[in-house]
């Protein structure tokens, strides 16, 4: 009983952690919700940011952010493709502000700089934990 007891409570926190999804199980952002860098661009290149699955903010959107203008608004289990210009690019994610229940209510402010080759594809992921909350990290096979 005991040792129910003290595991419990850590198999609840491990749960509330994101996990990457399968590629099988991975969703394009509906195109109503994707709202910048769409369209190619000659020398540029590629970001694209999947969001991971898992219960803390399953509910809600997260804004995504390219050089700190909104760029979609991201669900669980979601991949969203940008088309940027070849450079450092900052991307970040912040509250979805369109979202007007308590999810979009909270602070969140998150920024990664990304170094975009020309013709080149920078591949990003979107995690939620118990202890950080959220975070976008590189995706690293």
């Amino acid at each position: 009983m005991r040792l129910i007891c003290a595991v419990l409570p850590l198999l609840a926190l491990a749960g509330c952690s994101s996990f990457q999804a399968d590629p099988e199980n991975v969703r394009a952002v509906p195109a109503e919700r994707l709202l910048a860098y769409q369209q190619p661009l000659d020398g540029g290149g590629q970001i694209v940011v999947n969001r991971d699955l898992g219960m803390l903010g399953g509910g809600c959107y997260v804004a995504v952010l390219v050089d700190r203008q909104v760029a979609a608004r991201i669900g669980i289990g979601e991949s969203a493709r940008f088309q940027v210009p070849a450079g450092t690019r900052v991307v970040g994610i912040g509250i979805d502000e369109q979202d007007d229940t308590l999810c979009g209510k909270g602070r969140l402010r998150r920024e990664l700089a990304v170094q975009v080759a020309q013709g080149a594809s920078q591949q990003l992921r979107i995690v939620s934990e118990a202890k950080g909350g959220f975070d976008i990290r590189p995706d690293t096979p």
